[in-house]
């Protein structure tokens, strides 16, 4: 079974479908995104059982039909069996899938890539173990740089830079950071730059922007925070959820593993957070929603003193609020008009209903295990007539990859307004 939640309906039943899988897939710790030309999920890899045995790796690929509230098979399967794989989408449309095991005692090293027109094809030119194999092939951590190359990093602390054209190739770089975790996170907050949380609490600013990623120590977060969730927000900080001390353990008290943090990038500098209800542990999830909220939910599964959470909560960052400290929910900009597709160095036209600081994007993902598929936020040059607003659209794919965004117009008080969901592509005439 499988649930479809309409955010604006609220949190009771009635906002929920549930509905039947009938592929045969377990798509548990499979990988999933959107595809940008249809709107539907791509479901890859998954659980499977043999004799009786489960964490065997799966080869099916199943789509997610927004359209019909259909999940249906790929009627092939990849050319990998691939159980915890990394899913992520490429400037050209096309996506791909890295890392996964195989069986129980080996990985899946050679990357594939999925073309909505032509199909799929691997890129045996970086079919390594020391890429995507037996210390890289966890969820691995990469994003696509300004170049078009895909940097790829580690937890051990090395990096690479992997080509996707052609038969695929891979170059290990000369850098190196201190040693990181499967269960930690790492996000791309800004267009070519990563912010990296690694064991004992250290964090890099990496900056991918050019061929040599230049590697400053952002501040100590205080935490390892093995499981959490590094989540952007509307304003473009980041929101660190769930997680604790040790690797999913509930025993080291609220400090660790029911705190949450928010890293500014303009300060460098960690805020505290709400503190959670639950602890969100392995198998933890958070994404950003619609209405500038975000979603944290499930965790705990195996953990030492934790409880198997099936629920969720919501976490209202401190833009909702009003400043004055009365814990009052400020009054909110509205975006009144704004197309549904926009393309590339284009500008496009909107009308809000308060004068506007900001306009943000944020790429909508998939969240599992530590990390979002996909996240991306880019903040938009504009200039404004009134309450019409110009605004321009990233420059390039590489820098904004096609898809779907969460579109937020931020006052100037740094309230953010319920997004827009548009859909940056080619298509746009």
């Amino acid at each position: 079974m499988f649930d479809v939640w309409d955010p604006r309906k609220g949190t009771g039943p009635d906002a929920h479908l549930v509905l039947p899988n009938g592929t045969g897939t377990d798509i548990f710790c499979s990988g999933a995104v959107i595809i940008p030309s249809s709107g539907q999920v791509l479901l890859v890899g998954g659980d499977r059982t043999v004799n009786g045995v489960r964490n065997w790796s799966s080869p099916d690929i199943n789509f997610y039909d927004i359209k019909t509230g259909v999940i249906k098979s790929a009627g092939r399967t990849m050319e990998r069996p691939r159980w915890y794989p990394t899913v992520m989408t490429l400037a050209n449309g096309e996506i791909l899938i890295l890392g996964g095991r195989l069986d129980l005692e080996h990985y899946a090293p050679i990357p594939e890539l999925f073309n909505p027109q032509t199909g799929w094809r691997t890129l045996p030119g970086a079919d390594k173990n020391e890429l995507f194999g037996s210390q890289n092939w966890n969820y691995p951590r990469a994003w696509q740089t300004p170049r078009g190359d895909v940097f790829s990093l580690n937890r051990l602390g090395d990096m690479y830079s992997v080509k996707v054209d052609g038969q695929g190739g891979f170059t290990k770089l000369p850098q190196k950071v201190f040693r990181g975790h499967s269960y930690l996170p790492s996000l791309m907050y800004a267009p070519g730059k990563i912010l990296s949380m690694r064991l004992g609490g250290i964090t890099y600013n990496i900056d991918i922007n050019q061929p040599e990623p230049v590697i400053k120590r952002a501040a100590w977060s205080g935490l390892a925070r093995f499981n959490a969730t590094a989540t952007v927000l509307a304003d473009g900080k980041v929101y660190v959820s769930g997680g604790s001390l040790r690797n999913n353990d509930n025993s080291s008290g609220i400090l660790s593993n029911r705190l949450s943090e928010i890293w500014d990038p303009a300060t460098d500098k960690w805020l505290p957070g709400a503190v959670a209800a639950k602890a969100r542990l392995y198998h933890s999830v958070a994404l950003l929603l619609q209405d500038g909220t975000v979603l944290t939910g499930a965790g705990g599964a195996g953990a030492k003193d934790a409880d198997n959470n099936l629920d969720a909560e919501i976490y209202y960052p401190p833009y909702l609020f009003k400043a004055d400290g009365s814990g009052q929910f400020a009054e909110r900009p509205a975006i009144q008009a704004v197309p549904d597709f926009i393309s590339w160095d284009k500008a496009f036209q909107l009308k809000a209903s308060a004068p506007i600081g900001r306009f943000t994007l944020v790429k909508m993902g998939s969240a599992t295990h530590s990390q979002v598929y996909d996240q991306r936020f880019i903040e938009l040059n504009f200039k404004q007539n009134g309450d019409v607003y110009e605004v321009s659209a990233p420059s390039n794919p590489l820098v904004a990859p096609p898809g779907y965004y969460f579109l937020f117009a931020v006052d100037r008080q740094g309230v953010p307004s319920v997004a827009k969901i548009i859909r940056l592509d080619t298509a746009v005439s």
